[in-house]
């Protein structure tokens, strides 16, 4: 073992990167769909031990000496997103003869500009490195910080955050109810690196001492979360209508009758066998294939379609301004409608996606002749504000336009004063390919946080009901066509708040922070 770690530890130059870049890319099969989370006990003691030798001449300036560990890190990273996003690039081959040249900028880009995350995380670790488990804890520090920053940094594009591998069933997703992600990654590359103890044996024994400590923890707190019984305050019937639109024909003025028909069939069916009449119906992002303003008489359609009581919240494109000459702003909504065909609240997407729903830059951009690469026909405009719906039951349902839901403290908020979470998207961009799998588990993880059913329909999947504790009551798998029906107990809220979350996490990275400087100033020490 020795010699093998010692062979890594010699790497530099193209090998030290190559080594760097596949166990990044390993690293993914512990995300969904394939949740292989063991691979990460290879992947980040590769890291360790790559970082292990991963530094510059002594007679070299303080930053000159951190640009291996940079490279080091930027390149586990670079192969982490690379083989976890490449799906990214699916979207832009829908309208391949508009959007194909895009693709190697959506495909390598992104990954390219996330991967200085991992660069920086390294770096951070490399300053507190020491040659025992002081490293393991300065490299959940440094990943810990790089994973907070990157939930808001530029906007925030948290996907496949390293804490998601750790959470692949039920079970081991209970603890980040108390540790919120924040403290979830930290703890993460921690138990994922400490393998990197058996080379060197120091530390051996406490290290698997800890990792028995917080895997018995973890699985002993989920265990007594699922087992627990929740007494549902009150509850509601609901219809998840996943209708596999075809994107090629979403915007296709001649089919948008047969759409709007195809929903129209599938919600007003008849119950399955064993469940009631739906209070709820829940349609998918931007659905209704035209604006309400250009077609009242599908308003009609609606209510005569919902029976007494019921309501449709669905995804739309909102209108504001007049015509399109005249200025008009789009907004990409969700509304509610009675059963009388009237909108009775609405509420538009606050968190937009660069490039995909507005374009960054856009006088400048448009000037090169580039335009928004995925989202539909227009621009969408930013809501200002986002509130929850009130919904039969007297029910309170926090909505979430599709990768808003990804955002935990974006959720949070909402969701302290809500009953139900509703996350409404169009993953049909993505085709069958691991990121309609990805999104939903980070939707699920939302739900364990805040201690709240998950409400979820997507065009053409993953369409699902989930509890409050994350079990997946029903779904819809990729590209099916049809509806989910089922009865869902609402009771409780988040075990702890959002602000108690996000305050545990930053102190578990401060207790590794504070563990790497010690053990690095003892060694210092020791040496001296």
């Amino acid at each position: 073992m020795q010699r093998f770690t010692g062979r890594i530890i010699l790497l530099w130059g193209w090998r030290r990167a190559l080594v760097a870049f596949a166990a990044g890319a390993l690293a993914v099969l512990a995300q969904a769909p394939y949740d292989f989370f063991a691979v990460c006990f290879v992947s980040f003691p590769v890291l360790v031990w790559l970082l292990d030798g991963a530094t510059g001449e002594a007679s070299d300036g303080w930053l000159r000496r951190l640009r291996p560990a940079f490279a080091t890190g930027w390149w586990f990273g670079f192969g982490y997103f690379l083989a976890g996003l490449w799906w990214i690039g699916q979207a832009l081959l829908v309208e391949a003869d508009s959007f194909a040249w895009a693709l190697p900028f959506a495909v390598v880009g992104i990954p390219f500009a996330l991967a200085f995350f991992y660069g920086l995380a390294a770096v951070v670790a490399r300053l507190f490195w020491s040659s025992d488990i002081g490293r393991i804890a300065a490299l959940a520090f440094g990943f810990g910080l790089a994973e907070w920053l990157r939930d808001f940094v530029f906007t925030g594009f948290p996907w496949n955050a390293v804490g998601y591998a750790a959470m692949p069933v039920p079970l081991l997703m209970q603890s980040v109810s108390v540790t919120g992600m924040i403290g979830m990654n930290a703890l993460a590359v921690f138990l994922f690196s400490l393998p990197a103890l058996v080379a060197a044996r120091r530390h051996l024994r406490l290290g698997v001492a800890l990792f028995v400590v917080l895997v018995a923890a973890d699985v002993g707190f989920g265990y007594f979360r699922l087992a627990a019984r929740v007494k549902p305050v009150r509850s509601i019937d609901v219809r998840i209508v996943q209708p596999a639109v075809d994107l090629s024909e979403k915007w296709d003025a001649s089919v948008r009758d047969r759409i709007f028909a195809t929903l129209l069939g599938i919600s007003g069916k008849a119950p399955e066998e064993g469940h009631a009449k739906p209070q709820l119906i829940l349609w998918p992002e931007t659905s209704v294939p035209f604006l309400f303003t250009e077609r009242p008489d599908a308003l009609t359609a609606l209510g005569d379609m919902l029976a007494d009581g019921q309501m449709l919240i669905a995804g739309i494109v909102r209108e504001e301004g007049g015509s399109a000459s005249a200025g008009s702003r789009y907004y990409n909504s969700v509304v509610a409608i009675n059963d009388k065909g009237e909108i009775v609240d609405a509420v538009d997407k606050v968190h937009l996606v660069p490039f995909g729903e507005y374009l960054p830059f856009a006088d400048l951009f448009e000037r090169l002749g580039i335009g928004q690469l995925v989202a539909g026909p227009m621009n969408f405009a930013a809501g200002n504000e986002r509130h929850p719906i009130g919904v039969p039951g007297g029910l309170r349902a926090a909505p979430f336009i599709c990768y808003e839901v990804i955002f935990p403290d974006l959720v949070a908020v909402d969701a302290a004063s809500s009953d139900l979470i509703v996350n409404v998207t169009n993953d049909a961009w993505f085709g069958d390919t691991p990121g309609p799998y990805q999104h939903f588990r980070q939707a699920q993880i939302r739900a364990v946080e805040n201690g709240l059913p998950l409400l979820r329909a997507a065009n053409n999947g993953i369409s699902a009901i989930v509890d409050s504790r994350g079990r997946i009551v029903d779904a819809l798998a990729v590209n099916a066509r049809g509806a989910i029906d089922a009865h869902v107990p609402v009771s409780g809220h988040a075990l702890l708040s959002a602000d108690q979350r996000r305050i545990n996490g930053l102190l578990i990275i401060l207790v590794f922070a504070l563990a790497a400087f010690t053990l690095n100033v003892r060694q210092r020490l020791r040496v001296n």
